[in-house]
């Protein structure tokens, strides 16, 4: 039995360079992917501090909305985890911060209608158990209706003119 074990420490000890080889292989997809998010962080990072007003966000498709609504929050001290896209099921980002979750969804519209509300109310209620409460995120405004739909719910209405406070902030 002890010859086996060293005969399998010293073919082991042999090869050290296949398991540095490994190493290697399976350790750099992972570096180059956490560089290219901290590259894609930082360069729209830079396009916010150029870009704070409003009218600049709306000319942004769907997706890079949603960056700049998660970057806006992750600055204001949240994790934020973008998932928006098929399957996501209402939900566009995902937000922690001391222990508890809430969940955005980012419209890009001049008004809100109310059944866009109605339908991320049924998305938060959905996953009530997981998280605090959601935002809906918006350029645009609210009508009347959808703001006095939330009214006793566990959602909060952000318009674009209290994101680009919020932004300002920063």
């Amino acid at each position: 039995m002890i010859k086996i074990a060293v005969t399998f420490w010293v073919i082991l000890k042999s090869l050290w360079f296949v398991w540095l080889l490994a190493f290697i292989v399976a350790i750099v997809p992972i570096l180059v992917n956490i560089l290219i998010r901290k590259i894609k962080e930082a360069r729209l990072r830079r396009w916010l501090e150029k870009h704070k007003k409003l009218e600049d966000w709306k000319k942004l498709d769907g997706r890079e909305f949603e960056k700049i609504v998660a970057l806006i929050y992750k600055d204001l001290g949240y994790k934020t985890k973008i998932i928006g896209g098929a399957g996501d099921r209402g939900i566009d980002i995902i937000i922690r911060k001391d222990g508890k979750k809430w969940f955005i969804q980012c419209k890009q519209m001049e008004v809100v209608l109310p059944k866009y509300v109605r339908e991320f109310y049924g998305s938060v209620v959905s996953r009530l158990g997981e998280g605090e409460k959601g935002f809906l995120v918006t350029t645009g405004d609210f009508t009347a209706e959808g703001k006095e739909f939330v009214k006793d719910k566990p959602i909060e209405l952000i318009d674009g003119l209290n994101l680009e406070e919020l932004a300002k902030k920063l």
